[in-house]
């Protein structure tokens, strides 16, 4: 009886001694051919000129269907009929290698861009998918029956439909760029993004010519309101929510936080503006619990309430640092890289309160003309304690804060 051969093998990306036939990727050339395609597909190992993979958050899944069998390992993307509904770009920020390190500018062209490429059997896969819906959102249809809202029939329909064009954006990281924004070495990054996924992709630390990474991690959503093709004119006004998620909030109307209120408000007041002639954008980023994750988040919660005094705005930073050892990791100094892919120069309203949003907007080179905070109806009771820390802490507000934080208390267990 002969034994049975495995039909596959095992290739180890920390010993690079194959023979690789790889684009160079020249980041921020102005000719997207040039500029080069980003390779992150699994097909052809010898093909690939970046580190991760498309998906990366669900890559896992994507391995368990192979093993499962349920996707065949040698399929193909046809991407046929998938390009862009609407047109965005290119603008001058794509050819400013400084300006988008995060994301792939040409992301959402690379089926008409490299479709030679691909006719070759090249294994290119898109980064980012734009196309077209109508939002359907409680508040907005209270709002327009309320007469606080008026339908216009193209933006903002009778039955309360919002249409819009909304875009889902993968990370794409330009190591040297993203090395050079946060004033470290690329190779101290390089070695923190190698330790700290546990050694999950060792071409961090073994391939330096590999500039490009695509990180597990979650991708970002744009919803634009109004017409995409005055994207990028000096004389459009623009009105902006840029929002960090929050599930319980957002999704389940969970009281003790502002993000669903203030993420409505957003996108009636980029509604609003649409209406006006401009155009409107809400940009949602995965960054849960301030990029500490839901857990994280939930231990926080516990011992918010269960601390000597109870929930008080005065604690609210120190029981965060306690559990995570840090306040936030959001990092917004990535964020303004999709304003920049929209060809954004000017944002007429910001809404957002945060300090380290406007700071890292401005210092990008977009100006902010106003910054809208939260109206106060829209805070829940239980959020006072939020709410009021965050403005003691810095965060934008004409009135200013609670002197007492210690007054500001939010519910106990016992009332949940």
């Amino acid at each position: 009886m002969t034994e049975k051969k495995s039909a596959s093998h095992i290739v180890l990306t920390s010993h690079p001694h194959h023979v690789y036939n790889y684009s160079q990727i020249n980041w921020g050339d102005k000719d997207p051919k040039v500029r080069g395609p980003i390779v992150a597909t699994l097909s052809n190992k010898n093909e690939r000129n970046s580190i991760g993979t498309h998906s990366g958050s669900y890559s896992v899944y994507r391995a368990l269907a192979l093993a499962s069998g349920s996707l065949p390992k040698d399929h193909r993307s046809d991407l046929s009929m998938t390009n862009p509904i609407s047109e965005i770009g290119p603008f001058p920020s794509w050819e400013d290698p400084k300006k988008i390190v995060s994301l792939d500018p040409w992301g959402a062209k690379v089926a008409q861009i490299f479709e030679d490429e691909i006719c070759q059997e090249l294994d290119i896969k898109p980064s980012i998918a734009i196309t077209k819906a109508r939002l359907q959102i409680e508040e907005v249809q209270r709002a327009l029956r309320e007469g606080k809202l008026k339908a216009d029939g193209k933006i903002l329909h009778d039955n309360g439909d919002i249409s819009v064009t909304k875009a889902a954006i993968e990370p794409v990281w330009y190591l040297p760029g993203l090395a050079q924004r946060f004033e470290i070495d690329e190779v101290d990054l390089r070695k923190a993004l190698f330790e700290e996924t546990g050694g999950m992709f060792p071409e961090l630390v073994t391939r330096f010519d590999l500039k490009v990474f695509l990180p597990p991690i979650g991708s970002t959503s744009v919803y634009i309101m109004g017409d995409v093709n005055l994207l990028g004119s000096d004389n459009v006004s623009i009105t902006c929510r840029v929002h960090d998620e929050c599930n319980g909030s957002d999704v389940f109307g969970s009281d003790i936080c502002t993000c669903r209120p203030y993420l409505i408000h957003g996108i009636e007041e980029s509604l609003k503006k649409a209406q006006e002639g401009g155009v409107g954008l809400v940009i949602y980023f995965r960054k849960e619990g301030r990029a500490l994750g839901e857990v994280t988040k939930f231990l926080v919660y516990n011992a918010r309430k269960r601390q000597e005094g109870g929930d008080s705005a005065e604690k609210y930073f120190y029981r965060t640092e306690c559990v995570a050892g840090v306040q936030d990791m959001r990092f917004q100094e990535l964020m303004p890289d999709v304003l920049h892919w929209l060809g954004i120069k000017t944002l007429d309203r910001f809404i957002s309160m945060s300090d380290m949003k406007y700071q890292a907007v401005v210092n990008s080179g977009i100006t902010v003309k106003e910054r809208v905070e939260i109206p106060q109806d829209l805070i829940p009771d239980d959020a006072s304690v939020e709410i009021e820390a965050k403005k003691a802490a810095g965060y934008y507000s004409p009135e200013g804060h609670e002197s007492d934080l210690d007054k500001i208390k939010g519910r106990d267990f016992d009332d949940e």
